[in-house]
């Protein structure tokens, strides 16, 4: 039965994007494992209180990674 768990800054995804990433996920995983799995295929998605994650020694919040999005998307 697989299982995924997906950790991510809290306050950036809404629970639409949560779940959308849920359904995306499983349907990746089951690409590979085979569709006989979908009722056994679990995906938890767990949220980090922001600035409790770090990156190169440096915390991360959730307005970070808005700012990398839209730069990202004005690209």
């Amino acid at each position: 039965m697989p299982l995924v768990q997906i950790k991510g800054v809290g306050g950036y995804l809404t629970l639409e994007q949560k779940q959308e990433m849920i359904r995306m996920v499983t349907d990746a995983v089951l690409v590979v494992e085979g569709e006989g799995l979908r009722p056994v295929t679990w995906v938890t998605v767990e949220d980090v209180q922001p600035g409790a994650w770090g990156v190169g020694g440096q915390p991360v919040t959730d307005e970070d990674l808005r700012v990398l999005a839209r730069r990202r998307d004005a690209a």
